[in-house]
């Protein structure tokens, strides 16, 4: 993301009105259209294009820091605005007159598609229009290339009729997810972040883990962890809970690259954690047409390990550098921060039964965006009422309420927030909770502009694919060698993923490789879930990896120490990121892709068991400081582990029980000579 300042950048309540009321508007828009569906699928795609122009041109500059020049802003901004209301307001004609473009319409696609470029330019910097314009340049002059890449040539009114209208381009099935999913389950986080989702989350892990050995990392992890169930943000994460997370475990002995590798590890997790995920999860399920929960289930151990394994290098590095907790007696209690804030947990609680029961990501977003409302003004209501059986009683009715969501239909449940919204009003302490859920309103949207740019932009990606056909000629290239060696293949599409990482987010980088790479696995015998994790996956550890490492780079400032040292630490801790994708390939039952509980339980042992040898490998350290040759058997047992020839388990097993006895012998030997 560009690091420019804008208004957006900065607290909703220091917002020029303008800036904050669009904002509003746009949250509002789309929750009425998540519940009533008022519009076509076409009129949401292009008037949710039309907001998030509108707010980037007001919001962002040109070119520098500071705030646009607003007239112009204003008309770039309006110029986005009216291309939605053009496709809204002409429906029926453009879909009669299909392929058979007016020169309005020429005008008004093209003007689409450099608003949206300039755009995503101002919010994510130049490399994501870079790729893009290749892309379109492809398609415009394909005609041309030697060989396979040639085709037989598109005139630019057919550019132009692909990206700007219809659902293959600009709007196309990501501009729909976040249209839809993403932009409720923004503001869901959004909601439960201004209600103190992120203090309860931070006071549990701290109580839990503070005083433990290398307690404050600890907590990184787990707090971290816990963030990703309702933001899916990586970047946002290092943010939010490295402020409080990196100074600490800085104060307590860490070095300040491990600091800052440790939460931008964690943090990047929160987009494979369940049951939310980040917002690729719902693209995914979208494009391959399965529903949510079979993403969230496959994701599920994957994301278990992974902060398994974090969790497990930041234990190691704290023996090794004998790094102890705060006094217990400084630990928040746990279980008194769930008291206080239980009920933020309610909406959390039926969102994940709604996930995991079949419904649909856009009816549980709905619900549990709904119900988190009520939850928080019901709150602020409660907290006036002096008597505990009172207090009872309107939890017990809010509670009927909630169980009774279905029945009451979505306009009563819409009638009883305006109810306690009114309550609100007149209740002391009640205003500030209704600024609160304001505030969420509009942060919401912030939240959204640069996932719902990308998403448009990547449109053009999508279109020129699905126009040309190229998408073919690449997974030809990557089938042709994986005849031999599907290892190889799978290499070369986690290359891709990182080098696309460094300068595009992990929305684009999974639709770019998923369109080309993704099939090609599917082709090599690959399942279709795991061959598109894989992707998802190393598009995630792309911000992790140097030398750009977008999640290093934000925890930089905050750890005081360079993006480069934090990015070499964090690619060492999220060593399970870089095994588990490789291993599900050869072992789908590593994401319950199988049909035996017995090799799901024999293929999750074996990946804990190599993920705990390479981080012993890669910390240095277990009972005692690893020597050179102990390393070196230990990286072969997990490596053979990791690998699926016929006789690799065995080896691997027989490798690490060698490695660990002789370890512990050799410690134990050294604990009696010093003692």
């Amino acid at each position: 993301m560009s690091d420019q300042n804008n208004d957006l950048s900065a607290s909703p309540s220091d917002w020029p009105k303008a800036l904050f009321a669009v904002a509003l508007l746009f949250s509002v828009f789309q929750i009425i259209t998540a519940a009533f569906h008022p519009f076509s699928t076409q009129v949401l795609r292009a008037v949710h294009v039309g907001f998030l122009l509108l707010l980037v041109f007001i919001s962002y500059p040109a070119l520098g820091k500071g705030r646009p020049w607003q007239p112009l802003a204003w008309l770039l901004g309006l110029a986005g605005m009216a291309t939605a209301l053009y496709q809204w307001y002409f429906e029926a004609d453009l879909i009669q007159r299909s392929g058979d473009m007016t020169s309005t319409d020429m005008v008004v696609g093209l003007v689409l598609i450099v608003l949206v470029f300039e755009a995503a330019r101002r919010v994510m910097g130049i490399a994501l229009p870079i790729i893009c314009a290749l892309f379109l340049a492809y398609g415009l002059l394909g005609q041309y290339l030697p060989g396979d890449l040639m085709h037989r040539g598109y005139d630019i009114d057919q550019i132009v009729n692909q990206l700007s209208f219809g659902t293959e381009g600009l709007y196309g099935t990501p501009t729909y997810v976040s249209a839809t999913y993403i932009f409720l389950f923004i503001l869901f986080g959004a909601f439960l972040e201004q209600a103190g989702m992120i203090k309860l989350f931070t006071d549990f892990a701290m109580g839990l883990f503070g005083h433990k050995l290398g307690g404050p990392a600890k907590v990184s992890v787990v707090s971290s962890a816990l963030m990703g169930t309702i933001t899916g943000s990586g970047v946002a994460n290092v943010v939010t809970t490295g402020q409080f997370t990196i100074p600490l475990m800085k104060r307590f002995g860490y070095r300040p690259a491990f600091a800052g590798g440790v939460e931008a590890t964690s943090s990047m997790g929160s987009q494979i954690m369940p049951p939310i995920m980040g917002a690729v999860a719902f693209i995914m399920a979208e494009t391959i047409n399965v529903p949510f929960f079979e993403v969230a289930k496959a994701a599920l151990v994957p994301a278990l390990l992974y902060f398994g394994s974090v969790f497990w290098m930041v234990h190691l590095e704290a023996l090794r550098a004998n790094l102890r907790g705060l006094p217990k007696d400084e630990c928040p209690n746990p279980w008194k921060a769930v008291r206080e804030r239980w009920f933020l947990l309610i909406p959390l609680a039926i969102l994940v039964y709604l996930l995991f029961s079949g419904r649909t990501p856009l009816f549980s977003g709905t619900v549990g965006l709904a119900l988190t409302a009520m939850v928080i003004l019901g709150s602020a209501i409660i907290l006036q009422v002096s008597s505990k059986a009172m207090r009872f009683a309107f939890w017990i009715a809010l509670g009927v309420l909630c169980a009774g969501f279905f029945q009451l239909g979505i306009g009563v449940v819409f009638g009883v927030i305006a109810a306690l919204v009114v309550v609100c009003w007149f209740i002391k302490g009640g205003r500030d909770t209704l600024t609160l859920c304001l505030h969420a309103l509009v942060e919401g949207a912030r939240h959204a502009v640069p996932v719902g740019i990308a998403c448009a932009l990547v449109g053009v990606i999508i279109g020129v694919v699905s126009l040309t056909g190229v998408a073919s000629t690449f997974a030809g290239y990557i089938l042709a060698i994986g005849q031999d060696n599907l290892f190889l293949s799978l290499v070369l599409t986690m290359l891709t993923c990182l080098v696309l990482g460094m300068g595009i987010p992990t929305i684009p980088n999974y639709i770019i490789t998923s369109s080309i790479a993704a099939p090609a696995l599917l082709d090599l015998g690959v399942p279709l879930i795991v061959s598109h994790m894989f992707v998802f996956y190393f598009g995630i550890m792309a911000d992790l990896t140097p030398p750009v490492a977008l999640a290093c780079f934000a925890a930089a400032p905050i750890a005081k120490e360079r993006g480069l040292k934090i990015s070499l630490w964090a690619v060492r801790i999220a060593v399970a990121g870089f095994v588990v994708p490789f291993m599900a390939v050869y072992s789908p039952a590593l994401m319950l892709q199988g049909d035996s509980l017995l090799a799901t339980f024999y293929v999750i042992f074996k990946a804990v068991l190599a993920i705990g040898l390479l981080g012993a490998i890669f910390t240095g350290y277990l009972q005692a400081k690893l020597s050179w040759w102990e390393r070196l058997l230990g990286f072969a047992a997990g490596a053979s582990l990791i690998l699926a020839t016929p006789s690799s388990d065995e080896i691997g097993f027989a490798l690490s029980a060698l490695f660990i006895a002789q370890h512990l012998w050799r410690a134990r030997r050294a604990q009696v000579a010093a003692a």
